[in-house]
């Protein structure tokens, strides 16, 4: 790839055009997202709307109210952890690469090169899982508002391949007004949000007590007979439940990705980043206490396999029940969308830096300055992820749909955990940017290491006992496809690396010619030394 080269005195260069050049690029995208246009993304994409709802489920049946109450304050404050750890990165290195374009520059190309796969793998699962369930809820609306329509598992994924298409055109062809759909997204939100916990409180005739919503346990996962005070339950069954808040809190990296979009972005994203986090985890918080609060029948809820919608139609009137889920499905709609946004430039700048098959298709960008090629592509290749959803579990439990949850989770943070580590090695070594977290780095660093390790962990293991090998009942249809999915991905990438990449990928390619004055916090270091290495 040809380099372009930099500006001259005629054709001058705003600040953040001239901090991209530093990094090797040219300004290609269009700039014009503002600071709450970037926070926007990633409030949207963590969407309290969609997570909430569609995987409530999981902590219900793994914990219950204790996994909700309790559990979603305690990994929020350890996500936020993990937020302020990427925003110093954001700051210092804004670039649509993000996540893997940061690894790259403070390790060796092969720490860029499995960074990149695990986040655009984990981008494309939360894309798929987002939109499967927004079809999930499509499907109860469709079936409460008409008696002729079935809500059947087929009709879901049929509404979910045409929500998905919806996706791609609107990214492709709303180029102009794409930045003003993630703003009136966070107002939708927020309304949508704060309407549903007042149709919560004041329409049910009676709530749940304090102490059902703080103390209480129920094991439904089918490990360890249902029993709520052994070694089982708190050490596997619990941990379980908490995937619904390491998912519904994920994909904030999006900040990173608009950056070369986003004006100011050395500090705009940082803010935008921990920020999107920080108000998720107060306004989900308090959406799911009033979720608890309305969770009077019991049986049905837990007849339901832990569905939420099955609070809202125990609970409220018809009338009401309809109101919540479609601000839900709306809300889960928009989240979609700047899902997709995300994907395709992350899409977009791996395939820049030639690391993806056809990276030459995929790196095109067209004259609206939006990367359509991209957003074909991996829309495709959240489709075929899932495929698997096709399938019903036995017990009614969407295994495959926790699955692709769980390829989410599981490949967004491990792609963290490699740049979060590599500046805790780099050390003094590392010149922050703008919006910094001095020494504190160390201690938070770490903390994010080790948190980011037992989620992984935990993430891999079976979701319900027919999931696993050798018990009675196994069925591949309850499987948690969620290892098979990443491993296999990452070991086609580890062997490809070997046989040929790593004679060919560099890291990233710079398109541009221009001198970067901090090379220093790039990790450049003189005479072929890499970032890693001592000083």
């Amino acid at each position: 790839m040809a380099t372009t080269p930099a500006p001259t005195a005629e054709q001058p260069m705003d600040d953040d055009a001239r901090r991209l050049a530093e990094l090797g690029y040219k300004q290609e995208l269009r700039r014009k997202w503002s600071g709450f246009s970037n926070f926007a993304i990633s409030f949207s994409i963590i969407s309290i709307l969609a997570g909430c709802f569609t995987t409530f489920g999981q902590a219900w049946n793994n914990g219950g109210p204790v996994a909700v109450s309790w559990g979603w304050p305690l990994i929020s404050l350890f996500i936020l952890i993990i937020g302020f750890c990427l925003a110093e990165l954001v700051s210092a290195y804004p670039t649509a690469g993000g996540i893997y374009w940061w690894a790259a520059r403070m390790g060796r190309p092969v720490h860029g090169w499995f960074t990149g796969w695990l986040n655009l793998i984990g981008l494309v699962a939360v894309t798929a899982s987002v939109d499967y369930g927004c079809a999930t809820f499509l499907n109860l609306t469709l079936s409460a508002l008409f008696d002729g329509w079935a809500g059947t598992l087929r009709q879901a994924f049929i509404l979910f391949v045409i929500i998905l298409v919806l996706h791609g055109l609107i990214n492709i062809l709303g180029h102009r007004i794409i930045d003003v759909l993630q703003n009136v997204s966070v107002w939708w939100h927020v309304a949508g949000a704060a309407a549903v916990v007042a149709i919560l409180v004041l329409v049910p005739d009676d709530h749940q007590s304090f102490q059902f919503v703080f103390t209480e346990r129920f094991n439904n996962s089918g490990f360890g007979d249902g029993d709520t005070s052994g070694l089982t339950f708190w050490f596997y069954v619990l941990p379980l439940g908490f995937l619904l808040t390491q998912y519904t809190i994920t994909g904030f990296d999006a900040c990173a990705h608009v950056s070369e979009e986003t004006r100011g972005a050395s500090q705009a994203a940082a803010r935008g980043l921990w920020q999107s986090i920080f108000y998720s985890a107060v306004g989900g918080w308090i959406l799911l206490l009033a979720f608890l609060f309305a969770a009077t029948d019991v049986e049905a809820v837990n007849a339901a396999g832990g569905f939420s919608g099955a609070i809202f139609e125990s609970a409220l009137t018809p009338f009401f029940f309809k109101t919540v889920i479609i601000i839900s499905t709306i809300g889960q709609f928009f989240c979609g969308m700047s899902c997709v946004t995300s994907m395709s430039r992350m899409a977009y700048a791996f395939s820049r830096d030639r690391a993806v098959p056809g990276w030459r298709l995929w790196s095109r960008v067209d004259r609206n300055g939006t990367p359509g090629n991209a957003i074909i592509g991996a829309t495709l290749a959240g489709l075929v992820l899932t495929l698997p959803a096709l399938y019903q579990s036995p017990d009614g439990i969407p295994v495959a749909f926790y699955a692709v949850v769980s390829v989410a989770v599981i490949g967004l943070y491990l792609s963290f955990i490699i740049p979060i580590y590599l500046r805790l090695r780099m050390g003094d070594r590392f010149v922050p940017g703008p919006w910094t977290l001095g020494p504190r780095y160390k201690l938070l660093g770490w903390m994010a290491v080790i948190e980011i390790a037992v989620i992984s962990i935990y993430f891999v293991l079976p979701i319900v006992p027919a999931g696993v090998p050798g018990n009675p009942d196994f069925t591949w249809s309850a499987v948690n496809y969620a290892p098979i999915a990443v491993g296999g991905v990452l070991l086609l990438v580890a062997l490809w690396w070997y046989a040929s990449a790593r004679r060919w990928f560099t890291g990233p390619v710079r398109t541009v010619d221009l001198p970067a004055p901090r090379a220093a916090a790039d990790g450049d270091r003189a005479d072929g030394d890499r970032a890693d290495e001592p000083a």
